[in-house]
């Protein structure tokens, strides 16, 4: 389950960005998880809310947004959206030329005292 080594890392990088600005506390963090990106979401926000005690966030309020996968048609060049990685387009059946959203791992904000 590598969504607790990723939960780890969004601590340090939070630890990290408080003592550079000489934060005590991070009140909210924006965290953009794609449905591609291959991270189980709620895997990970249950690592994060287990991982936190005594750290930085631990009052922090987590919030993660989702992004839905997005692939370009490479028959019929539309944009479609997709669930899994292996789905083809809805219009012509074939698959996507290359993945346009989804793949998205990464802190939007954070918000701090």
């Amino acid at each position: 389950m590598h969504e607790l080594s990723l939960a780890l890392e969004v601590i340090g990088l939070a630890q990290r960005e408080a003592g550079k600005n000489g934060v005590s506390a991070i009140q909210e963090i924006l965290i953009e998880v794609g449905d591609l990106s291959g991270v189980e979401a709620d895997s990970f926000q249950w690592g994060l809310e287990m991982l936190v005690k005594g750290t930085i966030l631990e009052d922090a309020v987590v919030n993660i947004i989702r992004t839905p996968g997005k692939g370009k048609c490479i028959g019929c060049n539309i944009e479609f959206e997709m669930k899994t990685r292996l789905d083809v387009c809805p219009e012509c059946q074939c698959f996507p030329s290359g993945i346009t959203g989804g793949k998205e791992f990464r802190v939007v904000s954070m918000l701090a005292e």
